[in-house]
C-alpha cells in the first residue's frame, strides 16, 4: 500500500501548460509530457538538467514508445555507460539522479509511476 493517496492533481505551469499528476507527482498521461513539464519536475527534484540528463530522458521515452514498458535501471546504466560498461553507467546514473532512477529520472521523463520496480 502506498503512503500517499493517488488522488490526481492538476498542475498548471507559468507558461499555461496543464498536467495531471498522481499523488506522487508522476504524470497520469505520459502522452501529455513536454519539456516544460520535465524542467518543472526537475526543479521540484533539485536536478539541474544537462545534455546528459536530456539524453537519458529522451532514451527512456523512446524505449517506452518502442517497447511499451519503461526500461529497467540496468538498461539505463548500460545506455549511459556505453563502452565504459555498466559500472560507469551506474556511477553516472546516480550522479545525474542522486535520489534514484524511478524517483527522479522516470518521473522527469513523464512516465507513470511503476507498480513494482527493481532498481538494478
Amino acid at each position: 500500500m502506498r503512503a500517499v493517496a493517488e488522488i490526481p492533481v492538476e498542475l498548471t505551469l507559468l507558461n499555461g501548460e496543464s498536467f495531471t499528476v498522481d499523488g506522487h507527482g508522476y504524470l497520469v498521461d505520459p502522452g501529455a509530457w513536454s519539456e516544460g513539464f520535465a524542467q518543472y519536475m526537475a526543479r521540484q527534484e533539485g536536478v539541474e538538467l544537462t545534455d546528459r540528463h536530456w539524453a537519458l530522458i529522451s532514451w527512456i521515452r523512446q524505449e517506452e514508445a518502442d517497447h511499451g514498458v519503461i526500461p529497467d535501471a540496468r538498461f539505463a546504466m548500460k545506455f549511459l555507460g556505453g563502452a565504459g560498461g555498466k559500472q560507469a553507467g551506474r556511477e553516472e546514473l546516480f550522479r545525474l539522479f542522486p535520489y534514484g532512477y524511478v524517483k527522479q529520472a522516470v518521473k522527469i521523463a513523464g512516465m507513470r509511476q511503476p507498480r513494482a520496480w527493481s532498481t538494478g
